[in-house]
């Protein structure tokens, strides 16, 4: 058991880290490739101001329409992207393994809110699926790959809050834990989870359009 804590601990965890950079890398080089070959034109009006606008307002709970025509979906949305992002950034144990191993610390959330927005990502989890499995407008685009990637999301964070509540095997949970963590940090470049790396692109591409050609709001 030890051997594999140390095996996913270390050169598992390297590797995941360097699928996810290196894929992130390619997939926005190729990206911005593809642009300059194919819609140059979107480089006529490109502008900071209507970018800034959209990315803004879209990022905040209620400002659009259609976040406002669907209230508990934008609640769940919002707060689960919250937990998803920042309790694996600001847990205590896992800043401490970056200050073990770079020397780096950072402010740290308290134990209890950590456990309450892990439970929050997981519920967000079961909200999503039940969604896709019941209403038909959401089931008609969902394949196989969406189900998938609800899993690779929640996996972390199950097991994440099964091994620090210590219950059933914990040292099998915690060497999971880790594993489930490396498996959507390699995920993320290369499916719909790429959608954290893009979306601020496509927010700019939106609003410039919208605000400078179209002279409109994009929400």
């Amino acid at each position: 058991m030890h051997d594999l804590y140390a095996f996913v601990r270390g050169p598992l965890a390297w590797a995941a880290f360097g699928v996810f950079i290196g894929g992130s890398l390619y997939r926005l080089l190729h990206l911005l490739m593809l642009v300059h070959r194919k819609e140059k034109f979107i480089y006529s009006y490109m502008s900071w101001k209507y970018s800034l606008r959209s990315i803004l307002h879209w990022m905040t709970p209620f400002a659009a329409v259609n976040m406002r025509m669907n209230r508990v979906l934008t609640v769940v949305t919002f707060a689960f992207h919250l937990g998803l992002i920042l309790t694996p950034v600001l847990l205590l144990s896992h800043v401490l393994l970056w200050e073990e191993s770079w020397g780096l610390s950072w402010w740290t959330l308290p134990d209890g809110v950590a456990d309450v927005m892990t439970v929050i990502v997981i519920a967000g989890c079961g909200y999503f699926l039940v969604r896709r499995l019941a209403q038909p407008e959401v089931r008609y685009v969902t394949s196989a790959s969406d189900y998938v990637i609800l899993a690779i999301a929640a996996a972390p964070f199950v097991t994440g809050f099964l091994a620090y509540h210590q219950w059933f095997a914990y040292e099998i949970l915690f060497i999971l834990h880790i594993l489930s963590g490396e498996i959507m940090l390699a995920a993320i470049p290369f499916t719909r989870l790429s959608h954290m790396l893009f979306a601020p692109f496509t927010r700019a591409y939106m609003g410039s359009e919208f605000g400078g050609v179209r002279h409109a709001r994009d929400w």
